[in-house]
């Protein structure tokens, strides 16, 4: 079970990063309730199969596993249109290791902070540059966005 909140990003968070690396990742299935995705972090390549959050938006079933870097680059081509690129930068605050993404391409200008927790009252500490809380709002959700890039979002409204 993956517990887990999202945050917007503002300010400066670089210099507190512990490590980066560039994520490329696509959806063979993106289907509400059940995702299937191809990750390639780094050097290594991954399947994760992720299920349908709780009504929080906070919890969901998660199962990941590594796989070899040359199958998840053929699994890439397989995917759905939309692939996610994005930097990942761990930053660790407390007890806990924020996941910071930049996004890139279509997304470019969105920047988002993960939390994963060990239960949803876990209390954590909030470093200065965690800006709104936007756990629950799928438009923030990897599958979602690479249906709906946050490029369109000013269109929209």
């Amino acid at each position: 079970m993956e517990i887990e909140r999202k945050f917007l990003v503002k300010g400066e968070y670089k210099s507190h990063a512990e490590r980066s690396f560039r994520i490329v990742q696509g959806y063979l299935s993106s289907a509400t309730g059940r995702t299937v995705r191809i990750r390639i972090k780094g050097d290594k390549g991954y399947i994760t199969i992720k299920g349908k959050s709780n009504e929080s938006g906070l919890s969901r079933y998660e199962w990941e596993k590594e796989i070899p870097l040359n199958e998840a680059e053929e699994l890439l081509q397989l995917c759905e249109p939309g692939a996610i690129d994005k930097t990942r930068y761990e930053i660790p605050v407390g007890k806990h290791t924020f996941e910071v993404d930049e996004f890139y391409g279509e997304n470019s200008g969105l920047i988002l902070a993960e939390i994963e927790l060990e239960n949803e009252n876990e209390n954590f500490i909030k470093p200065d540059w965690l800006g709104e809380e936007v756990t629950g709002d799928r438009r923030y959700y990897n599958s979602s966005l690479t249906k709906n890039p946050y490029k369109n979002w000013g269109k929209m409204q």
